[in-house]
């Protein structure tokens, strides 16, 4: 059974093939499997841990390719389901070096969002150790019901839940309802990662403390916010501070949350004592040593183009550690 489920959108990115320019200017695309949640299961696999993922593709040619995709990646597709009323969403991609996207979908609507509660296995996904989900699948029912329960269950199931609001505004039918929803089940996470450029719609403040304050308050116990190059932010309450990125030769910056997020989890996978025990006896060195790790593999996944294809190793992101 996979140490790691994770739910929600599975879809094609046609990433832009020249970086820096808008989708009206670009001259051509590269069809790149992706979706936040299925990027981070596959990130999981290849960075040696048994992963699942739970979502919806269409039964047409790019659902198939996906299923097979994430399959061949490592990733448990047995709950990954193949749905004849609707095909696989696409979105179409450009990307900046400074990791700014411009962002279409097509999606009227794509079989991610027809995920129901009766497709959840109650069973299956009680036995992960850690159960990780974003904001998209809440963005319509019924997937948004199927995301609600699923966390539900994961969480009374003792697992460690890990939530990225990975904000889509175009997705919503308005911000309002994007904030709504996004914050209605902040509090069934323990791990909360937000990017920069979310950070102050979701939280109401340009303050990475504050804001964080308002995450701890609806009973997140960990705080990570990715900064591109930058590197990224955490906060646990005790412990906060920044762990600055490391400079890639860009190629698409789609992604490089995934990556991190993934490289993160399969830290507290590993621990000896547990997820939940280790996030909660982190010391700031720990928090660190995580962080840092993360960096790298998000970095590396910048490197090139689509998400899947270019997700870290453990062993590629031991050699850039070594390296910087």
């Amino acid at each position: 059974m996979p140490q790691a489920i994770t739910l929600g959108e599975l879809l094609i990115d046609f990433v832009a093939s020249a970086t820096d320019v808008g989708l009206e200017e670009a001259p051509g695309f590269v069809r790149a499997p992706g979706g936040a949640p299925a990027n981070v299961a596959a990130g999981l696999a290849k960075l040696g841990l048994p992963a699942g993922f739970i979502g919806k593709v269409g039964d047409d040619p790019f659902g198939r390719f996906l299923r097979r995709t994430m399959a061949d990646a490592g990733v448990d597709v047995t709950h990954t389901i193949l749905a004849p009323e609707a095909r696989t969403t696409l979105a179409f991609v450009a990307s900046w070096s400074d990791g700014h996207k411009d962002i279409c979908f097509y999606r009227h609507p794509g079989a991610d969002i027809l995920l129901e509660p009766q497709d959840i296995d109650a069973q299956y996904l009680s036995t992960a150790a850690v159960f990780h989900f974003g904001s998209v699948s809440l963005s319509q029912a019924p997937s948004r019901d199927a995301t609600i329960h699923a966390v539900s269950v994961a969480r009374n199931a003792g697992a460690f839940v890990s939530y990225d609001p990975n904000l889509r505004l175009g997705l919503w039918d308005s911000p309002e309802e994007a904030k709504q929803w996004i914050w209605h089940v902040m509090g069934r996470a323990h791990l909360a990662k937000l990017a920069e450029e979310e950070w102050q719609f979701i939280t109401g403040t340009d303050s990475l403390e504050e804001g964080s304050k308002r995450l701890f308050d609806k009973g997140v116990e960990l705080v990570v916010v990715t900064r591109g190059e930058k590197g990224c932010y955490f906060d646990n309450s005790r412990y906060r501070g920044h762990v600055e990125g490391l400079r890639v030769d860009t190629v698409d910056a789609l992604g490089a949350g995934d990556g991190f997020v993934a490289a993160m989890l399969s830290r507290f996978i590993r621990s000896t004592d547990g997820p939940l025990k280790t996030l909660r006896a982190l010391d700031e060195a720990g928090l660190r040593d995580i962080m840092q790790y993360a960096n790298v593999a998000g970095a590396l996944t910048t490197t090139k183009i689509g998400v899947i294809p270019a997700l870290p190793t453990e062993q590629e992101i031991a050699v850039k550690m070594k390296a910087h």
